[in-house]
Formats: C-alpha cells, structure tokens, sequence
C-alpha cells in the first residue's frame, strides 16, 4: 500500500496543525467502548512482568503466553500476591482491584507454550494481545496475533530487523487493527510540548542532532561452547525450539538466553534504547514523510547511513559506534544529520559536552548520579533542546533565554491518556496511538539500519519507499532474514 503526499497531508491531527500522523478510527476493528477487552499475554518475564502487574486493573487477561514454564508459575505467584497486598491497602482503588488479581490467580486462566496454538484454540475468545518477549520473536507473534485479527501491543524494538518491520506495517493496515509500539515516552506531557517547540521554531532552523547512549555492546567474538563434559542439556521447565521460533536450530547453551548480546536474538542499544531516545528527534523533525511519500522510483530520496566501530561483528555488537544518518529534505524541511553515539568513548564524550556546554555526569562527575548515560541534543540555530533517554522530560539550553518556556505539557497537541491506555481506546475505534505501526515501522527500520550499517564499511543508501538498499546486494539481502520450516510472517 503507498501513501500518496495528498492522502499524508489529509490523515494529519486536528489540533496539532499537521504535527503527527495519525490513521483514522474508521480503520480500525473497534470493540464494543463499554466492554473490557480479552486480552492474551504473550511474554510474561522480564519486560512482561509490567503487564501482568498493570493489565488486569485496565482490561480482561484470559490467556497467557510463555516458553519457560518457570515464568508462567511465577505469574500465578505475583497475582496471588498483589491480591493479598492490594486486600491490605488503605487505598479504595487497590481494595476493589483485589478480588480481580484473586480471580486470576485462582482461576489459572488458560496457558500456553507456543501462541500460534493459542490463537488456534482461542479464536474469537481473544480481543487482543500484547507482546513482551525477546526481540527475534516480536515480528512472529504480532504477526500471527493481526493473522487472526487481533489488536496488537508490541514492546519495543517493534522487530529485530527492517523487513520484519515492514512486514509489520503491511499487515496491520490490511487487517485493520489497532496497534501501538511500547516507547513509552512517546505519552509523557513534556515529549509532546518538545514536539510542538521544535515545529513551532523555538530552537529555530534545526542543524543537527546527536543521540548517545553509554551502554555500548559486549562484542561477543565467538558462539558459547560446550563444556568438556558435552553439551548442556536443555532445562526441564524451557522448550528451546519455541525459544528460538523463526531463527536458525542450534544446540541449547546458557549463554544464549542472554539474548541481548547476540544479533541473531536481539539488537543491543539502538533497540532497547534508540527506541526511546531518537522518538522525539525522528517525529518533531517529521523523518517518517520519507516513508510515507510517494514519488517516481528515479526521484525518490535516499536516506544514507554509516556507521564507524570498535570493529566489524556479524555475531555481536561492537563495542562502540558511531551511526550517522544523512537525512534528505522532507515535507517543509530540509536536510539533516542525526547521528547515534553508543559506549563511552573519550571521543563521544567530548563532543557531547561541547555541544551541552558543560560536563556531563556519566557516573564520575558531580553527585555521581548517571543522570546523563543517555539522551538526545537536538542543536538549533537559537538554542538546544536537551531529552533524557526516555525523551520524557527535557531542558533548554542555554537556560536563560528560555526560562519563561512551558514545558509540561502540549498547548496544541492532545495529550496523552497514558501510552497503554492510548492503545486500548484505539481498539475500541477512537483514535490511533500515536505509536501505531505506520508510525513505529519507520522509526524502528531508521533504528535497525544503524545496526546494519555496523556490518558494513561505507555508507548504505536506503530507499524508504521501496525498503531497499540501493547500493550493496548484501546488505539488502540483510533487510529480511531467512525463517526456518514452520515460521513466518
């Protein structure tokens, strides 16, 4: 499906003067607005735990979604136990949710190890599903949650690689589901009034921006091995073909669950991270027109990505890198650089501090707090706009000439009725979320080319429209991994 400039314009808020784009209600499968939504948990370690504490309060979780039988235990175990808190508290609101996480905890609502079984079964019993599982397995089960006409909720990064994502935002407009990215900044009031700063030209004409984050990757050089005393076996409360879904058969080995670490499993700091922290940058300065314009193939702009490292790693992510995107005119504005810092380098640090203009605290300055491991400059020819890692809050540099500057809240733009709960009013057929998959594709694929450009030497040239790497044949092939027999989108 191509969106033409015409149809982009037309499909902007009211409100907002075109700031965001948002699809209509009128795409959307919609629930009746008084019922409470059936909801199945897909995931419910880790990032899933938040889900399992928060969702039953807001709708009906009838099914939960695990490959480790050890998690899907414990699930049972928080709920009992937040009913028993909740039975305790002072507060009238925790009293009248206790008997709904008694009820869950003792019903031992309905279990499964593989969701494509459960969407089976379950049928129209599920409403919609929220995924919080390991990155490789986002695209697989948002996938078969849309298949089935459900609305979908995936954590963040939406996919581990850009076709995956793509694939994602074809399939929920086909099916015409709701559907929202977990970058929760994207809710708070102060993101949304940076957003109306930057538009309205409080920085003035934007020149550059720089994101960073601290963490950097392992650059893992060499897959786990077995013991001598053979290979580990796999334990009793996991089933590892489930674990690793659409990726490639390999023996099980500990290490591997450490999935973060390895690129054929997760997608280090520019998913876990950049998610969040290049958000603000990439809509304020409308990046996403580029994925939404619809030019002839000889016209259309190329987006550019490089990326420097502490070296080349097909296995891992490197230590440090340096990603710049070279961003093409779009929509009223014109060219820019964003360019993405991660892992402590003296290097980065310096430049990060000339743009601040003064120390930043990365564990060893000040009060030794971390307050500054991770954020986004966003460099005007008036002044910076500094966002924390969240992009949830923000300071105006220098802080003098904005100190009268409101910062709280959007004047112009809706607010937000709190990110999961803009989400859920989408599947009822209001509005969509601001972080519904025509949207979070595009950030995520930006956000994923970075991590492709790391395997590469020299700049890749991307084609928005097309999900094409024009330049290098290898890495175009990247864009879309290989799913084995039994997996796809």
């Amino acid at each position: 499906m191509r969106v033409s400039r015409r149809r982009f314009l037309q499909s902007a808020v009211a409100g907002g003067a075109g700031l965001v784009v948002l699809r209509t209600a009128a795409s959307v499968r919609g629930s009746q607005a008084n019922e409470k939504l059936n909801l199945a948990l897909i995931g419910v370690g880790g990032r899933g735990e938040w889900f399992v504490d928060t969702i039953p309060r807001m709708e009906n979780v009838v099914a939960i979604c695990d490959v480790n039988q050890q998690k899907i235990d414990k699930t049972f175990v928080r709920w009992a136990d937040t009913a028993a808190q909740f039975a305790a508290s002072p507060h009238d609101w925790e009293k009248r949710a206790a008997p709904v996480y008694k009820r869950l905890a003792d019903s031992k609502v309905k279990t499964y190890h593989d969701f494509r079984r459960m969407f089976d079964e379950m049928g129209k019993g599920i409403d919609a599903a929220i995924v919080a599982t390991p990155d490789h397995i986002h695209a697989v089960a948002s996938a078969a949650a849309m298949r089935a006409g459900k609305h979908v909720y995936c954590e963040k990064p939406l996919t581990r690689t850009v076709g995956e994502s793509r694939a994602l935002r074809d399939l929920a407009r086909r099916e015409k589901v709701a559907t929202s990215m977990g970058n929760q900044g994207t809710a708070a009031g102060p993101f949304r009034r940076a957003l109306e700063l930057i538009r309205d030209g409080t920085l003035g004409r934007v020149k550059e921006v720089h994101t960073f984050n601290t963490g950097g990757g392992v650059d893992f050089r060499e897959p786990p091995k077995d013991p001598a005393r053979g290979p580990v076996p796999v334990p009793e409360y996991l089933k590892w073909d489930l674990w690793l879904g659409p990726c490639r058969a390999r023996p099980f080995h500990p290490a591997w669950l450490q999935w973060h670490s390895w690129r054929d499993f997760g997608t280090s700091q520019l998913g876990n991270w950049a998610s969040h922290t290049q958000n603000l940058a990439f809509m304020a300065l409308k990046v996403h027109d580029l994925w939404l314009a619809d030019p002839p193939p000889e016209a259309r702009p190329l987006l550019g990505v490089e990326a420097t490292t502490s070296g080349l790693n097909r296995l891992s992510f490197p230590k440090w890198e340096k990603v710049t995107y070279e961003v093409p005119a779009r929509s009223d504005l014109g060219p820019i650089t964003i360019t993405w810092h991660n892992g402590n380098t003296p290097e980065m640090r310096g430049l990060l501090e000339g743009v601040a203009g003064r120390e930043l605290d990365w564990g060893d300055k000040g009060e030794k707090k971390w307050a500054d491991w991770a954020g986004c400059f966003i460099v005007g020819e008036k002044g910076t706009l500094y966002a924390t890692g969240h992009n949830a809050t923000f300071t105006l540099i220098p802080a003098e000439t904005f100190k009268d500057v409101k910062r709280d809240g959007p004047e112009k733009v809706e607010p937000s009725r709190g990110h999961e709960q803009d989400w859920l009013i989408a599947c009822r057929g209001g509005k969509p979320a601001w972080a519904n998959f025509d949207y979070a594709d595009a950030l995520n694929e930006f956000n994923m080319l970075g991590n492709l450009a790391t395997q590469f030497e020299g700049k890749l040239e991307f084609d928005p429209v097309a999900c094409k790497i024009v330049n290098n044949a290898e890495a175009d092939r990247m864009l879309r991994p290989e799913y084995r027999q039994g997996w796809t989108l």
